[in-house]
């Protein structure tokens, strides 16, 4: 898709930030010498892990939702999700004083499945191999009258999730490289949008799993590109293909997309765990994981690095990190 007029500007990033002050957290930033000496540079880390929700998804889900009008919020809210955006919607509806019904896999992490019932929303299951969750969600909402938050396809889920680079930017100062997960490109597009609008020569990199490779294969053919159903363990990744507004974002501002193995994703986990003393899920962790191989090549002198999320349960934890360590 082309447009003359982008779907999300620096503004809008600005914009969200005023709306979501004193109800989004601002993340912490930290560093580590540790890692500063394996990546070859000094990283910034950007830890949405601890966002309400406990990723970064809160920030664009109520940017959005709060827009709402009261006939729209009366109504309810629809969204459909792995997990954080599902939890961020049911949350943000709370906030707002309205109520949610979230499309879920069956197979979503269990844990984000509790968080997102215990936030009251109501869930409705599909199966991802098989099922198309934005049909299932549209006629949903189209059924009963409900106000569609998509994951990543709006622009104002774009501006919202973009002001975590924002805060990384006005913490850290300026810095030469930036690393975001890429799912359906959202967080992607919104931080690209921050980022290049305040520093143009900055680089930015996306990072995806092996396995779900859609956006690095989309930008290589200049158009957007399907595969099958991903699996990995960075279930927030697994998608087909790039959304079509945060395509038309990150094909003109993203830099690169390298890609992370599994087992790759696992020791950022642990390494993250051990030396940060953090919980990061697999889909926050790619991008760390692409530091600690050096999939990335030679880093420039200051990085930036979104943690997008820490959801993951324990028992899920030991048994993706519980092997030999470092």
């Amino acid at each position: 898709m082309t447009t003359t007029t982008p779907p999300v500007t620096l503004d809008d990033v600005r914009d969200a930030a005023a709306r979501l002050e004193g109800v989004a957290h601002r993340t912490p930033v930290l560093r580590s010498r540790t890692l500063d000496a394996l990546a070859g540079a000094e990283v910034f880390l950007k830890c949405e892990n601890f966002q309400r929700v406990g990723a970064f998804k809160f920030r664009g889900a109520y940017n959005a939702a709060s827009r709402l009008t009261p006939e729209q919020l009366s109504r309810g809210i629809a969204a459909y999700s792995s997990g954080n955006h599902a939890q961020a919607v049911a949350l943000a509806a709370r906030e707002l004083g309205t109520t949610a019904v979230i499309v879920m896999p069956e197979d979503a992490p269990p844990s984000k499945r509790a968080a997102t019932a215990g936030y009251g929303a109501e869930i409705v299951t599909y199966d991802r191999y098989t099922g198309d969750r934005v049909a299932i969600a549209e006629a949903l909402a189209a059924d009963r009258g409900l106000a569609l938050i998509p994951p990543y396809e709006h622009p104002h889920v774009m501006a919202g999730q973009g002001t975590a680079a924002l805060e990384l930017l006005a913490e850290a100062g300026e810095l030469d490289a930036l690393l975001t997960p890429v799912g359906g490109g959202g967080l992607m597009a919104g931080s690209a949008t921050a980022a290049k609008g305040l520093h143009p020569r900055i680089r930015t990199i996306g990072v995806e799993p092996e396995a779900g490779d859609d956006t690095k294969r989309s930008l290589e053919a200049g158009r957007r590109v399907s595969i099958p159903v991903p699996r990995t363990i960075a279930d927030g990744q697994a998608l087909h293909t790039p959304g079509e507004l945060t395509f038309s974002v990150n094909r003109r501002l993203l830099d690169e997309v390298v890609l992370v193995g599994d087992d790759e994703i696992r020791d950022a986990m642990r390494f993250a765990f051990e030396r940060l003393k953090i919980v990061v899920e697999p889909s926050g962790a790619t991008p760390l994981a692409a530091l600690l191989t050096g999939a990335v090549g030679p880093l420039p002198p200051r990085v930036g690095v979104v943690i997008s999320g820490g959801n993951i349960d324990a028992g899920r934890f030991v048994e993706l990190c519980g092997g030999a360590t470092r």
